[in-house]
């Protein structure tokens, strides 16, 4: 199954073989036998490359949940303290949230592996519902993804651009994150509520978009604690237009049943003796 997936995700025989470190007959091999188990063709010749087929988009999907869950079923048959836990966050809470959360554990469970992947929302949501990640820092978990919500920590959107714009900020460009991205999808529905169609620009990271603001190209919708130094520094103002500022909590989310390892820290981002302000809360648990 990783060979399959290496030659779909690369599109190469050669390239997973590379990727592997193996050669590409042991690949191609592999695949002959995969496609002789389940009675179909998998791969098809495109000129000098190959091309998945019907049935390998159909197969992938089952692979990486397949996959997902072998990883975490060894994560669940090990000792919490001897486990690992695999996080997903957005790119702002992996900045100005998660550092200190980290720290604190890895000092308090050294044996513990914790590996981070940085990704757009949706994409976590995506791997965390496949078993690819063990928790997800992000903001709700959509509906119908079965994941479940384990803890929350408050948070606010702002709206920020630099010092003495002048006319309405509802006119001026609203500088927009990637596509995928939370932030993203609440300015568009911000301004469809403002009845607002100002110029968009899209600069793909917060940051880049921050950065943007505070050199006057616009205005962004951004998570405060992104911008809490340049806003008391004085080199981004705050602009309360209607509807702002918005509440949008940080939620760690997480499978039906998680690892030992991930209670473990689910349990220590927790307590406020050990992390102080930046604790999450377990109240109001809502299920995605």
């Amino acid at each position: 199954m990783h060979t399959f997936m290496a030659v779909y995700e690369t599109g190469s025989v050669k390239a997973a073989a590379e990727a592997l470190h193996v050669t590409p007959s042991a690949v191609s091999a592999a695949i002959a036998a995969l496609e002789s188990a389940l009675g179909t063709t998998l791969f098809a010749k495109a000129g000098r490359g190959i091309v998945p087929t019907d049935a390998s988009e159909t197969f992938a999907t089952y692979v990486r949940k397949l996959l997902g869950l072998l990883a975490e079923a060894a994560g669940a048959v090990q000792d919490a303290e001897r486990g690992r836990v695999r996080i997903g966050a957005v790119a702002t809470a992996s900045e100005y949230v998660l550092p200190r959360l980290i720290a604190s554990f890895a000092r308090e469970h050294p044996q513990i592996e914790l590996s981070l992947s940085v990704l757009p929302r949706d994409e976590l949501f995506s791997l965390a519902s496949d078993h690819a990640v063990d928790v997800v820092l992000a903001g709700r978990p959509p509906h119908g993804s079965g994941l479940v919500t384990r803890a929350r920590r408050a948070n606010r959107l702002v709206l920020v651009g630099r010092p003495e714009i002048r006319g309405d900020p509802r006119t001026t460009t609203w500088l927009l994150t990637a596509l995928g991205s939370g932030t993203r999808e609440t300015t568009l529905a911000l301004l469809t509520r403002l009845q607002a169609a100002p110029p968009l620009l899209t600069l793909g990271t917060a940051g880049a978009a921050v950065a943007a603001a505070r050199e006057g190209l616009g205005v962004t919708l951004v998570h405060e604690e992104a911008v809490r130094e340049q806003l008391e520094a004085g080199e981004l103002a705050s602009y309360p237009v209607t509807g702002t500022p918005l509440d949008r909590p940080w939620h760690l989310c997480t499978t039906s049943e998680p690892t030992a390892a991930t209670r473990l820290f689910l349990r220590h981002v927790c307590a406020r003796e050990r992390v102080g302000s930046a604790a999450f809360h377990t109240r109001h648990r809502p299920k995605g």
